[in-house]
């Protein structure tokens, strides 16, 4: 018999989500920084072995919307409650458990089976690890609580071996040999994004949205045109560095990501443009492909 369903990972921003996503899907599929807000967009990443798909989706950050972007990502999250078969909760040693209360009590009223992930437990002690267990229990009664820490895969098997084991029979939902469900330029922008992230402080990471305007593969090699939108001149003045340096060298770092994740030779050009408060636009949130309703 064979075994598939959607397996969706939600949580608030900052306690590993994305890194857990890529140990269990065994690709570098979402981006993942220590910043928070690093997830924008619904992201499934597809394990498949002879008898059994698991469809595992990452979510934006759990968070109270400042402005119509983050309602788009918090659209995301709720979304990823309706049509789950198995749902993984992620936390971690640092979170107030009873933070965002209203999410919580959907999770809580879910039919399905929910595993609470506790993350990066290499952070605390075991005392303090016994007690959050604890509390967990008693806010989510009905899920299973299991310490992890995602970025030394400790006990992400004993995940995986859950999962499993809870996955309802079904045939498979995309073809054995797709590994996601996001086309190629989605990673580009991606990773181009996450290089901001890393490389700049304060509000820019979050006042910029990449959109790849060309895309052009050969059997060697790609060729792609990447334009970095901002909300503000001086915002722009800021990504592009004196003499271009910062530019450059985001450029520089993504290209190398890209020819590992495409293992192909990259030839990458990058430009910056304004597009005024595209985060409170219905218009430009929708062209670059944000849930609204």
């Amino acid at each position: 018999m064979h075994k598939a369903g959607f397996v969706n990972i939600v949580g608030n921003p900052n306690v590993g989500k994305s890194t857990l996503m890529n140990a269990l899907v065994g690709e570098r599929i979402s981006i993942a920084t220590f910043k928070a807000q690093t997830t924008r967009h619904r992201i499934m990443g597809i394990y498949n072995t002879d008898d059994m798909q698991i469809v595992f989706s990452d979510t934006p950050g759990v968070l109270k919307p400042n402005y119509k972007l983050q309602e788009s990502m918090l659209n995301f999250s709720t979304s990823a409650l309706a049509d789950a078969d198995v749902l993984l909760y992620v936390t971690d040693v640092v979170e107030t458990p009873d933070k965002h209360g209203d999410f919580m009590e959907k999770v809580e009223q879910l039919n399905v089976p929910v595993l609470v992930l506790i993350n990066k437990i290499d952070l605390t002690e075991q005392e303090k690890l016994a007690s959050l267990v604890e509390t967990w229990s008693k806010l989510l009664p009905k899920a299973e609580i299991i310490p992890i820490s995602a970025s030394n895969k400790f006990n992400i098997d004993y995940v995986m071996k859950r999962v499993k084991a809870l996955l309802p029979d079904s045939p498979p939902y995309f073809d054995k040999d797709q590994w996601t469900d996001k086309p190629a330029r989605f990673f580009v922008t991606e990773i181009i994004r996450e290089k901001i992230l890393l490389y700049y402080d304060k509000e820019i990471p979050y006042s910029v949205e990449v959109v790849v305007d060309q895309f052009k593969e050969t059997a060697k090699s790609i060729h792609i045109n990447a334009v970095i939108y901002v909300e503000r001149e001086s915002q722009k003045g800021i990504i592009i560095g004196k003499q271009g340096r910062a530019l450059k060298k985001v450029a520089t770092e993504a290209r190398h990501d890209l020819e590992r994740f495409f293992g192909k030779a990259i030839f990458l050009e990058t430009f910056v443009k304004v597009d005024k408060d595209w985060r409170n636009s219905d218009k430009e949130l929708k062209n670059f492909g944000y849930q609204l309703d």
